[in-house]
C-alpha cells in the first residue's frame, strides 16, 4: 500500500472495509500515486543482503512497484494489500513485466501469517499503521522471519510534517530512532539510519524527505 498521504484523524482504528474503501478512493486512477520504479532503499539492501529464489512478503504492496522488482531479481514474491483496485492494477504490472507474484487481497490483520516462512519480509512506507497496529505487524513479521531472515523497512521521520512531501499527517504513524530500536529488541541490527533525501516517487512522495531505513536480522 505504500507510504500514505493519511489526512484524516480518527477516533477509532480503521476496519477492513473501511481502510479498503480509503485506499481504493485514492489507487482508482489510471496514474501509479507511487510511481512504478522501487524504492531506493530497498534497491540498495535487496542487493547486500538478498539473493535469486529467496522467498519474500511485501507488507501492503499497493500498486506493485517494489514486489514487482523483487520479482525480477528472480526472487520468490508473496504480497498483500487492503486494496482490491492497487491489486488489480499491481497484478497487471506483474503481467507487463513478465513476472510472477502472489498476492492476498488483505490488511496486516487478517493476512495469513506463516511462522518461519520467509527469507525476508519488506515494508516501504506502511505508515498507515497506529502504534499498536505497527507493534502487531512486528511480532508477526519476527514470527514469519526464517531464522537468519531479513527484516527491511523505510518509513518517514517526525521531520517530515515539515517538508510535507508525503507520508501520515499524524504524528503517531512516523518512526523515531528510539521507537524502532524498542520494536525490534528480539533483532539484530544491521542497519539503522536517520536521512533526508530527495525522492521521486509518483505523485505521492516527491522532494525533500525525512527518512527512516532499516535493515535487521531475526
Amino acid at each position: 500500500m505504500d507510504s500514505k498521504n493519511k489526512q484524516v484523524h480518527q477516533d477509532k482504528p480503521m476496519g477492513f472495509s473501511d481502510a479498503t474503501q480509503f485506499w481504493n478512493e485514492r489507487f482508482d486512477k489510471a496514474e501509479f500515486i507511487f510511481g512504478k520504479e522501487p524504492n531506493e532503499y530497498l534497491v540498495e539492501q535487496t542487493q547486500k543482503y538478498l539473493k535469486p529464489k529467496d522467498k519474500v512478503l511485501c507488507i501492503a504492496d499497493g500498486e506493485g512497484r517494489n514486489g514487482v522488482w523483487l520479482a525480477k531479481q528472480g526472487i520468490q514474491v508473496i504480497g498483500f494489500d487492503a486494496s482490491d483496485i492497487a491489486l488489480s492494477k499491481a497484478k497487471q504490472f506483474a503481467k507487463e513485466n513478465q513476472v510472477e507474484v502472489e498476492y492476498a487481497f488483505s490488511d496486516t490483520d487478517s493476512f495469513d501469517w506463516q511462522a518461519n516462512t520467509y527469507d525476508a519480509v519488506i515494508a516501504i512506507f506502511i505508515q498507515f499503521a497506529d502504534p499498536q497496529m505497527r507493534e502487531r505487524i512486528f511480532q508477526k513479521t519476527y514470527e514469519a522471519l526464517k531464522p537468519g531472515g531479513m527484516f527491511i523497512l523505510q518509513g518517514y521521520t517526525p521531520k517530515q510534517l515539515e517538508y510535507k512531501t508525503g507520508g501520515p499527517s499524524l504524528i503517531e504513524h512516523l518512526y523515531t530512532e528510539e521507537m524502532i530500536r524498542d520494536l525490534i529488541k528480539e533483532f539484530e541490527i544491521l542497519d539503522l539510519c536517520c536521512y533526508e533525501k530527495e525522492l521521486n516517487e509518483g505523485a505521492r512522495h516527491a522532494g525533500m524527505s525525512a527518512l527512516l531505513g532499516l535493515v535487521a536480522r531475526k
